[in-house]
């Protein structure tokens, strides 16, 4: 496992929402890149037996946080849209993270999420607030 990987993963550990609450982990990351998934489970389904709004909204936000949150940046979630597209199918989810816009203060995310049998569940854009940047004096 390459460095970055097991720093990031020892880092979000500490996140008990997502890694306990969720069971999300990392699957990959680079800077501004973050893959990271999680296995649906009875407690992350609404009454109608699939999962909730807020599940799916969540693990895409961790991916955000991954992908962002390296290089000594401490970025958070300043505004969000998520798009729900389909209920999802499977039984596993994945969200992938891509930057597409890397400022000073402010960033641009597009995440996907998707189940393992390839439906689109939700597209969420993400702009982050950069709070630390540690090439700052």
């Amino acid at each position: 496992m390459d460095d970055t990987l097991c720093c990031l993963q020892e880092k979000f550990v500490k996140d008990l929402f997502v890694s306990e609450g969720l069971g999300a982990v990392i699957d990959e990351a680079s800077y501004g890149y973050a893959k990271c998934s999680m296995e649906i489970e009875p407690r992350h389904c609404n009454a109608l037996g699939i999962p909730m709004g807020g599940t799916i909204f969540t693990l895409a936000d961790f991916a955000f946080a991954v992908a962002a949150n390296q290089r000594g940046r401490d970025v958070v979630t300043q505004a969000s849209q998520v798009t729900f597209l389909k209920s999802a199918k499977g039984k596993h989810l994945t969200a992938i993270a891509r930057q597409v816009k890397d400022g000073k203060r402010i960033c641009f995310y597009e995440v996907k999420v998707t189940d393992e049998l390839g439906t689109e569940v939700a597209f969420v854009t993400i702009n982050g607030y950069v709070v630390r940047n540690s090439d700052e004096k």
